[in-house]
């Protein structure tokens, strides 16, 4: 058995590269082979977002504070609040992040594929945000 004291692992921004606005990402806890699975509690102050992005094995988002939005490629803007649970399938490309006056907090968990959980790519633009 293993315990992660709570406070035990500081904190880090979100990577402007990921991220838009201002994000702090608090891990909770990685993969112990042969596990994949890993875990993170992300929040995003008002307006703030993850660029675009996919997993190969998916993600699991549950919404602990706040107001947020999350969307597919393709699909509408979607609010979601605390008990939420969100799944993105497999490959699907997709954002999540704050509401653009409200602040935000979820846990997200993926597995590793090959040691890759998440593929990053383009940023969400203010007009797709917005949209």
């Amino acid at each position: 058995m293993e315990i992660k004291r709570s406070g035990s692992q500081p904190s880090n921004p979100g990577p402007a590269d990921w991220f838009t606005g201002t994000v702090r990402i608090d891990p909770l806890f990685q993969a112990n082979a042969p596990a994949r699975a890993v875990g993170a509690s992300v929040t995003f102050e008002p307006g703030a977002r993850t660029a675009w992005h996919t997993h190969p094995l998916g993600q699991t988002l549950i919404v602990t504070f706040g107001c947020g939005w999350a969307q597919r490629w393709g699909g509408p803007i979607e609010e979601i609040r605390p008990g939420d649970v969100v799944w993105f399938p497999p490959g699907e490309k997709h954002w999540h992040g704050a509401a653009p006056t409200t602040a935000m907090t979820h846990i997200a968990i993926q597995e590793q594929l090959d040691g890759t959980a998440v593929d990053w790519m383009e940023k969400v633009s203010d007009e797709q945000y917005k949209a």
